[in-house]
């Protein structure tokens, strides 16, 4: 190895490997190919360079060494990394770099100037080839794609402000002045002229020509001239359709004003042409001689002067708010009833003078009366002064009002009624105790039982006031409705709702609310024995809703308060004996008809509510804890039952309570084999199965011949007794249609086939021979359904099995040697799920690292950069400085010797 300095070392590497000097042998006659000659120059030049700069390699030394194996990174080349990784920056992100702020810029998007293949003959052809194509493509007056503006496709840059005007400064050979317009100018531009040149065939087959000013105007006027007479057709055609119109407008006159079939036959007779006599030539005659008279001008007039007498449309009120129509409606109500009260004293009924209370005598008929307003001597009134259309639309006035008032409904934080129910959960926590003890309580008292009724069909019927106090308690609605008819309580309800509006005064929102209590009492009363008025509840139903919507909260408290009263009921009659016939244990008629109320107004499908849920929760003591000792029992169940498969249609609930008592009114009522519950199929309770009260319950088989098949009637079935086989002939068709529509409901359920197996065991054990034959028929249904739906549950179900997978092996703890690998020493999991999660999770962790490096690294590279930037800025500000400083010291140094040279010529002269 040659010793020396590096430049030494190199010199002698050079000149040993013939890369310089005289390496070459002269007698080589025939040269290698020039490109393996750069070849081997370039791997000589590596050599060198890697022998001369051992530094330049990078070995990573080998904790433990096995033969045989082929490593990658073992050895890498730091310094050519970085130089190849700043080249790449230099390519890409320093041209981002410095990209990044640009906002704009001049691209140069002309033909060619961005080839540089092309030279510079070929880009003038191309921008040559271009704008003759652009110009064949009718683009000439186009003035985005030209530079110049364009008249007649000439550029009005090469143009003169004075060619072509005619006014020539010589004479020509027709005499011409100057400041005179040339004859041909005016032929062919002025209006004359146009048409007088013809165009040769030659010009025609040769290349299109620029046309003149002449043929440019003589198309302008051909086309006007062409939609001109356009618009003349299709005027003439437009006339043609209304004259035929015309001549039409008799066919269609006679078929709008068509005379009245129950008329004597007579045809209508135009205004202005009179009746023909009796003993007058006949209607064929006579219309030919109106039709003589009268010409076909004068009949259209005649026409339309009868189309002037026909009623106008007169343009309609704005819509009123909700206040206003309440406050109408009241008014209405109060003048209505101002009215009845003055005929009823014999009064007048106009207003200005019934104020005052001085009658006056009947107005005379005019001539001019449009027997609109005239009453008549008689007096004609029928109780009721409003039109039907006026009472539809008071009645729609209070029910919209009634709904749109829910927004001024109090905070129920504050209202009287929470006092009143915190008052009443004190007293039943202090009663608690006492709950079982009492009488049965009524949920309505029986104050005036039926006297007003009693005293109403006695007394002839009276006109029905317009106006009412609004009820505060029960008994005074009583009063108010003490003479009233049962259809007409719906009217006074809703004149008692549009008189105490919510937006007419402040206290009618507390009036309303106490209003919905008065109605749920009244419908107890009216649904009470001896005689329940089911008619009138569905009457006032849609009002008690109505308020209801509007006022929840107090609604839904008076509720609570009967379900509770009938809770307590329940309590003591079962404390007394549910078996004994004195107590009082199911609900009777008034308690039924607050349930199906309750089923209407409030969600049924509801998991948690205020009034249905403590229903549904009465509902299911009533049919589990009461005990059957009458038909009038099975009947309340079954009642019960249909409310609950009401309750149920959305939900679709399961409720057992309902399932378990048709199931026993089926035992109790058909006959059948069974003897004791032991021998009952499934699982069902029946306490009162075979026991002395219910052994006359079943049906005889004597008195079949003396029954048939009708609907069953709540009324009556409530008040039936044991003996009756024909309410026991409707409660058994009853019980089978409830359990098919059970069945309906509950035959998406997964217990279908363990509830309904039991079932249809019990219905087959029937003896058929003592029934209807419509009991038969239904029967039959209800078997052959429900023999259906288990048999297609039974296909659906499927036993449980197993999961089905591999055979998980039993855990062991044996190391795991893979036999692919050889890098057993490294980290290495049994489980593979957590073996990929350590890779990824590693993957993921050189990932990062890595892009971690690249950022510092690109970081470093824009430093530099900048750096770079700053310095050769910074070089170029001392240079302009230091050239600044030298020519302000060569100007210093010049003043400096003028001023050595003044001073001098001073001291010469003398002066000083």
């Amino acid at each position: 190895m040659v010793k020396g300095s590096q430049l030494s070392q190199l010199k002698a590497a050079l000149s040993n490997s013939g890369i310089t000097g005289s390496g070459h042998s002269k007698k080589r006659k025939r040269a290698a190919p020039l490109e393996k000659d750069k070849e081997k120059r370039a791997a000589k030049l590596e050599e060198i360079h890697r022998r001369l700069n051992p530094f330049d390699v990078k070995v990573t030394k080998l904790k433990h060494d096995v033969g045989g194996r082929r490593l990658k990174g073992i050895t890498g080349k730091p310094a050519q990394s970085k130089q190849a990784g700043i080249e790449q920056r230099k390519k890409s992100l320093l041209k981002e770099w410095e990209e990044k702020d640009r906002a704009g810029g001049i691209v140069d998007k002309r033909f060619g100037e961005n080839d540089p293949t092309m030279s510079l003959e070929d880009r003038m052809l191309e921008r040559f080839t271009k704008e003759r194509q652009r110009a064949s493509k009718g683009t000439t007056f186009n003035l985005e794609d030209e530079d110049d503006l364009t008249h007649y496709g000439q550029s009005l840059s090469k143009l003169d402000d004075f060619d072509n005007a005619g006014l020539g400064l010589g004479s020509d050979e027709e005499g011409e002045t100057s400041g005179q317009i040339g004859r041909d100018l005016v032929s062919k531009t002025h209006f004359g002229g146009f048409g007088d040149e013809d165009v040769d065939e030659d010009e025609e087959e040769g290349p299109a020509r620029k046309k003149s000013k002449a043929e440019v105007m003589a198309e302008v006027v051909a086309k006007s001239k062409e939609h001109k007479m356009l618009r003349q057709l299709e005027r003439d055609r437009n006339d043609n359709v209304r004259h035929e119109l015309d001549d039409q407008f008799a066919t269609l006159r006679e078929l709008i004003y068509a005379p009245d079939p129950s008329s004597s036959g007579s045809n209508s007779i135009p205004l202005g042409v009179r009746e023909p006599a009796v003993g007058s030539p006949s209607e064929d005659a006579t219309d030919s001689v109106v039709a003589k008279l009268l010409p076909e001008g004068d009949e259209y007039d005649q026409h339309v002067r009868e189309l002037a007498f026909d009623k106008r449309s007169k343009p309609k009120d704005r819509t009123k708010t909700e206040e206003e129509l309440a406050l109408e409606a009241k008014e209405t109500l109060e003048k209505a009833e101002r009215k009845r009260r003055r005929r009823m004293l014999g009064l007048d009924g106009s207003d200005s003078e019934g104020e005052t209370g001085k009658p006056r005598g009947k107005r005379k008929r005019g001539a001019d009366d449009l027997e609109d307003d005239f009453n008549g001597e008689l007096g004609e009134y029928d109780g009721l002064e409003l039109g039907a259309g006026l009472e539809e639309k008071v009645e729609d006035s209070g029910e919209g009002d009634e709904e749109g008032s829910n927004e001024d409904e109090e905070n129920p934080d504050e209202g009287p009624e929470e006092d009143e129910d915190g008052g009443e959960s004190g007293d039943e926590e202090s009663d608690d105790s006492e709950r079982e003890e009492g009488e049965h309580e009524q949920l309505v008292a029986t104050f005036k039982a039926s006297k007003g009724k009693s005293q109403g069909k006695k007394l002839a019927k009276q006109e029905l006031p317009f106006t009412f106090p609004c009820p505060e308690t029960h008994e005074e609605f009583l009063d108010i409705v003490e003479n009233v008819d049962d259809e007409d309580v719906p009217t006074v309800v809703q004149r008692i709702r549009a008189l105490h509006h919510t937006s007419l005064a402040a206290d009618n929102k507390f009036k309303l609310q106490n209003l919905v209590t008065v109605l749920i009492d009244h419908i107890l009363y009216i649904s009470s024995p001896p005689t329940p008025r089911y008619s009138l509840i569905s009457s006032l139903f849609p009002h008690l809703l109505a308020i209801t919507r509007a006022y929840p909260i107090p609604a839904a408290q008076h509720f609570n308060e009967k379900l509770l009263l009938m809770h307590k009921n329940l309590k003591r009659g079962i404390s007394r004996g549910s078996l004994s016939p004195e107590t009082k244990t199911w609900p009777g008629s008034s308690e039924l008809s607050l349930f199906r109320v309750i089923g209407l107004i409030w969600p049924t499908s509801d998991l948690n509510h205020a009034v249905v849920s403590p229903t549904r929760i009465l509902l299911g003591a009533y049919l589990s804890l009461c005990r059957v000792r009458s038909l009038q029992d099975i009947a309340c169940g079954l009642f019960v039952s249909t409310l609950f498969l009401q309750y149920e249609t959305l939900s679709k609930r399961l409720v057992p309570e309902a399932i378990n008592f048709l199931v026993n009114a089926v035992l109790h009522l058909a006959p059948h084999g069974y003897e004791d519950v032991a021998s009952i199929p499934g699982s069902f309770p029946s306490p009162d199965f075979k026991s002395e009260l219910c052994r006359p319950l079943s049906m005889k088989a004597k008195a079949i011949k003396y029954l048939v098949s009708r609907k069953a009637e709540l009324s009556s079935l409530m008040n039936a007794d044991d003996d009756d086989e024909q309410a026991k002939a409707d409660l058994l068709s009853l019980s089978f249609d409830l359990l098919g529509l059970y069945a309906d409901l509950y035959k998406g359920i997964e217990g279908f086939i363990e509830l309904y197996e039991p079932i249809l065991a019990i219905l087959d054990a029937i003896e058929t021979k003592y029934l209807l034959e419509q009991h038969n028929t239904r029967l039959s249904k209800l078997t052959d359904s429900l023999r259906r739906l288990l048999k297609f549950f039974h296909q659906a179900r499927k036993p449980l099995l197993l999961q089905a997978h591999k055979p998980i092996p039993i855990p062991t703890y044996i190391p795991k040697f893979e036999t692919s690998n050889s890098s057993y020493l490294r980290r290495q999991d049994p489980d593979h799920e957590k073996n990929q999660t350590a890779k990824l999770r590693n993957q993921y962790k050189q990932e990062k690292k890595g892009a971690i490096r690249e950022l510092r690294k690109d970081a470093r590279f824009l430093a530099s950069v900048e750096q770079k930037k700053q310095v050769e800025k910074d070089r170029a500000y001392n240079e302009r400085m230091r050239r600044v400083f030298g020519s302000i010291e060569g100007e210093r140094a010049e003043e400096k010797a003028m001023e050595r040279e003044k001073s001098k010529e001073k001291r010469r002269a003398g002066r000083k």
